[in-house]
């Protein structure tokens, strides 16, 4: 009976069975619509239609030559949609977050979201394998099946879920707001950039942008292998500690009080005056009331000594100086003794 209790307590909680939210209607109608929208930007380029014409015009209209001023700072600012880059910068910020409320799902969440984007993105561009407007071989042609990996743009995708993982992790629906058209503004500012430089064509940056809100509207799904996964790994936690601090201390048993061990020094200084207490003669001590108690207190409290050296008894009686002890003074006649 004793074992089983012990061992029931010792069992590891089992992990939290939390099934996938639902989706509202609002949400199921805008990843259905959105990925209506992805397959339609494909389906147009693989066929050659109006989409991919009006690619080339703006390729061969050349933004980047139209405005020349903007292209320092467009350098720049197309980075917002580098992986590297972005990753790490929300990275931290979600990182502070999950040790603030001593929880794994930030992190998780935007590791989940990157695998996502890496697999669906990376898939698709080496699937279609599009070339980029650089690399273009025959005007008005798809430029579809050619060794490329440019459809969809990885940069837009990537801004698109980065900061979009902000609004998602929001707290508030004010916060919600505020960062969802913050991460709208980035990432379509990023994808017009490659645009305007001339990296994308752009059908690419619309299928960018449709991958990353896919991806988005889809982490609802994966919020039961997040929390598993923040289980497992916190229950890994304990176990290390166990395994470093060498299991459950042992229990201390009831033991008699030890002495205490002083240094050196304090133990010789309190022997040399215990043998010295012991060889002093011992004084009598008078009775209560006695005249002479009050001056033994005055003595032993460090009273000052009389001027002149003049000793005083124990009994606290003058004691007379030794030529001035009683009888016959030094050449002085005695008495002649009469008979009585």
């Amino acid at each position: 009976m004793r074992t089983d209790i012990f061992a029931r307590l010792d069992r590891e909680p089992e992990p939290p069975k939390i099934e996938a939210p639902r989706m509202s209607r609002h949400r199921i109608a805008l990843f259905g619509g959105t990925l209506a929208f992805y397959l339609a930007i494909v389906w147009a380029v693989l066929i050659t239609s109006w989409l991919v014409a009006l690619d080339w015009k703006v390729m061969l209209f050349r933004p980047y030559q139209q405005w020349p001023e903007l292209h320092p700072f467009l350098d720049y600012y197309v980075v917002l949609g580098q992986r590297g880059p972005t990753a790490v910068m929300v990275a931290c910020w979600l990182g502070w977050r999950s040790w603030r409320q001593h929880t794994l799902r930030p992190l998780l969440v935007l590791g989940t979201s990157l695998l996502l984007l890496n697999v669906t993105v990376g898939a698709v561009k080496l699937g279609l394998g599009r070339l980029g407007p650089h690399y273009a071989t025959r005007i008005g042609s798809a430029e579809m099946f050619a060794g490329g990996d440019i459809f969809p743009s990885g940069h837009t995708a990537n801004a698109v879920v980065t900061w979009g993982i902000l609004a998602y992790l929001a707290t508030t629906p004010r916060a919600r707001r505020y960062l969802s058209a913050v991460s709208a503004t980035v990432s379509l500012g990023v994808g017009l950039t490659t645009v305007y430089i001339g990296t994308h064509w752009l059908s690419d940056v619309l299928l960018g942008w449709a991958a990353g809100l896919l991806i988005l509207l889809a982490l609802p799904w994966f919020e039961p292998l997040i929390a598993r996964t923040e289980h497992w790994v916190f229950a890994m936690r304990e176990r290390w500690r166990e395994r470093r601090g060498g299991g459950r201390p042992a229990p201390v048993p009831d033991a008699a009080p030890q002495p205490v061990l002083l240094p050196q020094s304090m133990a010789t200084d309190g022997l040399t005056a215990e043998a010295e207490a012991k060889a002093a003669p011992a004084e009598p001590v008078p009775p209560a009331g006695h005249p002479t108690a009050a001056t033994r207190a005055r003595a032993h409290s460090g009273h000052p000594a009389r001027p002149g050296g003049m000793p005083v008894a124990a009994a606290g009686v003058r004691r007379p100086p030794p030529h001035t002890e009683r009888g016959p003074r030094a050449g002085s006649p005695a008495r002649p003794m009469t008979g009585g």
